[in-house]
């Protein structure tokens, strides 16, 4: 089935909030509408929409006018059976000991490495990211370095790969939360298919706000790959709930962000320990003081 996209950006979060609620009384109606902030620094926001019909071109234009939104651009996406173009395009990825790879790919896995299985139609999350890869490059480094973590958090886990990495190198259980119930359904998929349930326990909340973390404070490492503006939010979480001499791999940042992320932490009572940049994206290692 053919569908459409329509996507626009204009200034502001409550502006585009706006714009996003006026789209769905659009004719024909939307199946979907989303807005997210680009992480560029200049509070851009992008809006957009996808149609099982094509968008009326008019309201559209209207709509931008009305919201101050650059004019919308409009795509007919052909039908693609995304999980077999994803087993195409996705290749398995290796960090360091770590090996991530699609069912497809299962009789590709070298001896001597640490298998972790991402399911093609799960594919966020797989390794192949700048940021996914500098946090198993970063785990890798640490363990290497003699570093075995006793109590260790995923936070914004997704598919759960960093809390698997972590549950398969060391004996101690491991927990993974997301602020997105499916996310967690993905995550609890990936963990049962690694046949490691009995290992990470995963669950829904916002930062450290569950009781299974809570119960488990403090911890010393504490993965989050998500955002600049949430890491920051965190920063002062991070530096209640990790203990002395814990380390946080942090990413998700854009490489322009990686001061501004570490000044914060710095205030928050953490050393930087290691800075990589993997394309466009960094990664840091912090110690707590």
């Amino acid at each position: 089935m053919t569908t459409w996209t329509a996507l626009t950006t204009l200034k502001g979060q409550a502006a585009a909030e706006a714009l996003g609620a006026a789209m769905e009384n659009l004719t024909p109606e939307p199946t979907g509408v989303g807005m997210f902030e680009i992480e560029d620094g200049a509070g851009i926001w992008e809006v957009g929409a996808y149609f099982v019909e094509q968008p009326d071109p008019a309201g559209l234009a209207l709509l931008a006018t009305m919201h101050g939104a650059q004019d919308f651009a409009v795509s007919e996406l052909p039908e693609v059976d995304w999980v077999a173009h994803v087993r195409r395009e996705l290749s398995p990825v290796e960090a360091g000991r770590f090996f991530v790879y699609g069912s497809h790919d299962a009789d590709q896995v070298p001896d001597g490495k640490i298998a972790l299985l991402i399911e093609a139609a799960m594919a966020f999350g797989t390794g192949h990211h700048g940021t996914t890869l500098g946090c198993l490059q970063a785990l890798d480094k640490l363990a290497g370095q003699g570093f075995v973590g006793k109590n260790v958090v995923d936070i914004g886990c997704g598919t759960a790969v960093l809390a698997m990495a972590a549950a398969r190198i060391w004996p101690n259980p491991v927990l993974a939360s997301d602020i997105d119930q499916v996310a967690v359904d993905v995550a609890k998929a990936n963990i049962a298919a690694n046949n490691l349930e009995d290992r990470i326990c995963c669950v829904e909340a916002a930062g450290f706000n569950a009781p299974e973390l809570q119960d488990a404070i403090p911890f010393d490492l504490v993965f989050a790959n998500i955002l600049k503006g949430p890491l920051i939010g965190l920063a002062p979480d991070m530096g209640k709930n990790i203990s002395p001499k814990g380390y946080a791999i942090l990413s998700g940042i854009l490489n322009p962000q990686a001061d501004e992320v570490i000044a914060v932490y710095a205030e928050n009572g953490f050393n930087l320990v290691e800075r990589t940049e993997i394309v466009d994206w960094t990664t840091l290692i912090l110690r707590k003081n």
